[in-house]
């Protein structure tokens, strides 16, 4: 089977139109942008899948042990890790889970 395989797209021309303009800001041709995109929109959709999978096995996992995490430390570590990366402030602490009520 050869690496690539040509298909064909009818696209409006409105589309078409705004892809060129895109393409062209980023330096990069109409086939390479599409291409692109498309290989991006797989990607999301499989980090989307596997996003979901890893909730439902987390949920089935407190469930099971009564452990988690309380929604405003997670917020206030995230808080605190946005500004960790952003070159302010300390790397906090991991959260350690715990009983929940």
């Amino acid at each position: 089977m050869p690496s690539t395989i040509a298909t064909s797209l009818k696209l409006p021309a409105e589309l078409k139109a705004a892809i060129d303009e895109d393409a062209k800001k980023l330096g990069m041709s109409s086939h390479a942008y599409m291409v692109k995109t498309l290989a991006d929109s797989a990607e999301r959709s499989r980090l989307r899948e596997r996003f979901h999978r890893d909730s439902l096995n987390a949920l089935h996992d407190m469930n099971e042990t009564g452990l988690g995490h309380d929604w405003d430390e997670v917020k206030d570590y995230f808080r605190k890790m946005t500004e960790f990366r952003a070159g302010r402030g300390e790397r906090p602490v991991p959260l350690v889970p715990k009983k929940l009520a």
